[in-house]
């Protein structure tokens, strides 16, 4: 039986110490030694704890919000103040994972200076990382971001920001030329800053090539196992979903008992390398 911690002068045991948020240093690391990320979204304290009790290594707090909190079709509508909101719930409810926002819709995009107000206001409100999406044409705003002591992730492949000139949710880089730009849109980012990309809905060898031909951990989303390490939308991850799930999406709750079992299922299972299987991949 392990002892009880000393007592303190007064006769009151002393507290344990609380738990260090992971850093981008430490990440980095990790994703290094070979070891997944496990990323998931969260959007209130109560599920930012079950995701910091689980071992997840990454908390975004998701534009996503917009489809799965407030009911819109897309993430369009979702403002500043949400993803500020939803931070600082985010970041009272767990210690240990890196808290990473995305930044909205027409936050960013108009041009460095308003990316930054943004980006200062996300991070006031507890962020590490914000999160934008884009490649080479959003590079100088990331470069404007990261010599400001602002650490960013970029977001390239499927941009749901960009749905409406995609013409819907569909895979990309597909074809030889639609891969090719999408390297080079993602070491754009990375020359200017990126300590993270986030790659959705693509084939698994475009994922696979993202991952070993960039320097910084690639962060999948239906982009295949060979990602430095995984994220899903965690009402996805735990079913609840509206209409029909993602081919990318794995139902955790089947086979658990429980919100809490399913989340570390999850965790479990990206660290593994189990998920994605080959029928989550493109």
């Amino acid at each position: 039986m392990a002892n009880p911690p000393d007592p303190t002068p007064g006769g009151v045991a002393a507290p344990p110490a609380p738990t260090a948020r992971l850093t981008l240093t430490a990440l980095a690391k990790m994703a290094a030694a070979g070891e997944k990320l496990a990323m998931l979204t969260a959007y209130d304290a109560s599920f930012a704890g079950v995701c910091d009790r689980a071992g997840v290594d990454i908390v975004l707090v998701g534009d996503s919000l917009g489809m799965v909190i407030q009911g819109h079709p897309t993430t369009l509508p979702v403002e500043l103040a949400h993803a500020i909101y939803h931070t600082r719930c985010v970041v009272a409810g767990c210690s240990r994972p890196l808290v990473l926002t995305d930044l909205p819709f027409g936050s960013f995009q108009t041009g460095p200076e308003d990316a930054f107000r943004a980006a200062a206001e996300a991070l006031k409100a507890g962020a590490q990382m914000v999160k934008v999406e884009g490649g080479e044409w959003i590079a100088p705003t990331v470069a404007y971001l990261t010599t400001r002591g602002v650490p960013v992730c970029g977001h390239v492949g499927l941009t749901p920001q960009s749905v409406n000139a995609l013409g819907g949710y569909r895979v990309q880089g597909k074809t030889a030329d639609a891969a090719e730009a999408m390297i080079a849109d993602a070491k754009a980012l990375e020359r200017a800053g990126a300590a993270m990309i986030v790659v959705e809905c693509v084939p698994r060898e475009l994922g696979a090539r993202l991952t070993n031909e960039c320097s910084v951990p690639i962060i999948g989303i239906g982009a295949g196992p060979d990602c430095s390490g995984q994220v899903l939308v965690i009402q996805d991850a735990l079913g609840i979903q509206p209409g029909k799930a993602a081919r990318f999406v794995r139902n955790f709750m089947t086979g658990s008992d429980g919100i809490a079992a399913a989340i570390g299922a999850y965790v479990a299972a990206v660290k593994d390398g189990s998920f994605p299987a080959p029928e989550h991949c493109f």
